[in-house]
């Protein structure tokens, strides 16, 4: 459902409201000025306005939109929800409601994948995929600061990528092929986790060879 605009938006307010709205033209426009002119009359925003909102192009709009389905996932899993879960069902109600936000909108999402596989966009894309995968740990309940931060982000980046994939082409009902991807996918995460957490436990006692070589450089007195 579209943001309600205040009286006297601000522009984040502007973006919020608009971005749904232009991911509904994009289907047949695209990430266009056109797309954005369809939703400013729909919203009743001035036209210059929102194209001042916009100033990134297809971009911006993109990033706006991305930020919507977010907030829907967040929304359609609230934190009461998940603490009844275990990590790997937090994990996958997390991503399939963020899929669920955008399954009226799948050409829109392929146009937008489109535009931010552009050279000049691929590092914009990896931050705005970061941002998913880093809200969705943390809804999940993650809280590590340490490298596992890192590795967990990435590899659910890797699967989130390849599940929208899929999920792009999926005609079968209710996703379910999409399901199936990315259950396999979670469940090779929480194998990974769990090995790495065994690994973790069984050398945290050895000898550290980067702790000895700085023993030899400033030996203890």
């Amino acid at each position: 459902m579209p943001v309600m605009l205040p009286a006297d938006p601000t522009l984040d307010e502007i973006r919020a409201a608009l971005a749904p709205l232009i991911a509904d033209n994009a289907a047949f426009d695209g990430w266009t000025n056109e797309a954005l002119t369809l939703a400013a009359d729909t919203a009743g925003v001035d036209q210059d306005v929102a194209r001042l909102a916009f100033t990134g192009g297809a971009v911006a709009m993109i990033d706006a939109w991305f930020a919507y389905v977010d907030n829907a996932m967040t929304i359609a899993v609230p934190d009461v929800a998940l603490q009844r879960m275990k990590i790997r069902a937090r994990i996958t109600a997390l991503v399939e409601a963020r899929l669920a936000a955008v399954a009226d909108n799948r050409e829109a999402l392929r146009r937008a994948l489109a535009v931010l596989a552009m050279p000049q966009n691929i590092a914009r894309a990896t931050r705005l995929g970061w941002r998913t995968v880093d809200l969705i740990w943390r809804q999940a309940g993650d809280t590590a600061t340490d490298y596992n931060h890192y590795t967990k982000r990435t590899i659910l980046g890797g699967v989130y990528a390849a599940t929208i994939t899929v999920f792009i082409n999926d005609e079968s009902e209710d996703w379910a092929d999409t399901r199936a991807f990315l259950g396999r996918r979670i469940e090779g995460i929480m194998r990974f986790e769990k090995a790495k957490a065994g690994f973790v436990a069984r050398t945290e006692n050895l000898p550290s060879l980067s702790r000895f070589i700085g023993r030899l450089r400033y030996p203890v007195v």
